[in-house]
């Protein structure tokens, strides 16, 4: 056992060492690591800002293209429109996506008025992602989903931000 004298000198010395040119050495091995992580993290965020970018590009492509062209998505079934609201309210679609499908901030997505690909739909539908419980057919059957997506298709687009006399 050391005596408390020969601990001191010890923990002195220790301390001496930390705070001396070789102990900072150590700390300098560890920066260009650091600037290497830093940078791997930068080019990382950057490339799925680049993504995120090109996503929201895509989009207001198709939903260009969806708003001057009738959205009618390919192996769609033709529902009931008056029926798929009925139901969209009956099932509760509302209390996420609003009234009108029109999703808001902290719940639900937008739905309409130029909803995805009805195959796209079905598979959310059945098989969510995120917090949206799942309606499998036993729930809501193929006809009401159908129905459903047909309300949604019927919604209208909403005004042109330039044909706003307020936002002028």
């Amino acid at each position: 056992m050391k005596n408390s004298r020969q601990r001191r000198e010890h923990d002195r010395q220790r301390i001496s060492g930390i705070f001396s040119e070789r102990g900072r050495r150590g700390f300098r091995s560890w920066r260009p690591c650091v600037g290497m992580m830093t940078l791997v993290a930068l080019a990382a965020l950057l490339a799925v800002s680049a993504r995120s970018v090109a996503l929201a590009q895509a989009r207001s492509e198709a939903g260009a293209q969806g708003a001057s062209a009738a959205p009618k998505a390919d192996n769609a079934p033709t529902g009931n429109a008056k029926n798929g609201k009925a139901v969209y309210t009956a099932d509760g679609c509302y209390e996420c996506h609003g009234r009108e499908a029109q999703g808001g901030a902290g719940t639900g997505p937008k739905l309409g008025p130029a909803p995805i690909p009805y195959p796209a739909f079905v598979f959310q539908v059945r098989t969510p992602r995120d917090q949206m419980p799942p309606y499998t057919s036993k729930v809501l059957s193929d006809a009401e989903l159908a129905d459903i997506y047909a309300f949604v298709q019927s919604q209208p687009q909403p005004p042109k931000v330039d044909s706003i006399p307020q936002l002028k």
